[in-house]
């Protein structure tokens, strides 16, 4: 999904990824730049990237 588009439809990107578990990736003149994920991926990413647990 584009940069605009994703602005455009943000509140649905967020209900997909909240409550469907839906990943979204962000495209900026084609390239993925970002994504909207569920907060379990992004958390289990985040233990993952620092060591943490918790």
């Amino acid at each position: 999904m584009s940069v605009a588009d994703a602005r455009r439809q943000f509140a649905d990107v967020l209900n997909a990824a909240s409550a469907r578990g839906q990943i979204t990736y962000i495209t900026s003149r084609g390239r993925r730049v970002a994504a909207v994920v569920p907060l379990p991926i992004a958390e289990a990413a985040d233990q993952t990237d620092t060591g943490e647990v918790g």
